[in-house]
């Protein structure tokens, strides 16, 4: 055992027999407190606390697929980096996968509205309907969370 060569466990206090009046004050205090001032949303976290907006989710679908988009040369698809000539290949072959195939686009704030544009034909021509997201940059987002 660790304590036997600095021979710590003679050193140590004995045990306490029982719980002494003390230790119920403390559990009665703590319970008071936790009544009195005891928030409803520390205590149950999974109350929802924003408002809903009636209908606000009616049409809001799952998506089936993401990609995301870097530049030209460097579109994440499932199987790894595609090209925009291989990227309606892949889309073609993943439609065919979901009943209601839906995309869903990432993409960084560098990446030109003329290459989304070229994405979103090649996804509808797959019969994707497309979702776009931006990614924010990595900087900016450092820079405000100091």
């Amino acid at each position: 055992m660790i304590t036997r060569p600095l021979d710590l466990s003679s050193r140590l206090r004995p045990a306490p027999r029982s719980f002494d009046a003390l230790f119920y004050v403390n559990v009665g205090l703590i319970a008071l407190f936790f009544t009195l001032f005891g928030s409803r949303f520390v205590l149950a976290p999974g109350i929802s606390v924003l408002p809903t907006i009636a209908g606000s989710d009616a049409n809001a679908r799952r998506t089936t697929h993401t990609i995301t988009v870097w530049n030209e040369r460097q579109i994440l698809a499932g199987d790894g980096l595609q090209d925009l000539a291989g990227l309606g290949d892949w889309l073609r072959e993943q439609a065919r996968t979901a009943k209601a195939p839906t995309l869903l686009v990432l993409s960084n704030h560098g990446v030109e509205v003329d290459l989304i544009a070229k994405i979103f034909s090649a996804a509808e021509n797959a019969g994707f309907t497309v979702h776009i997201a931006s990614v924010e940059p990595q900087k900016e987002r450092a820079t405000r969370e100091r």
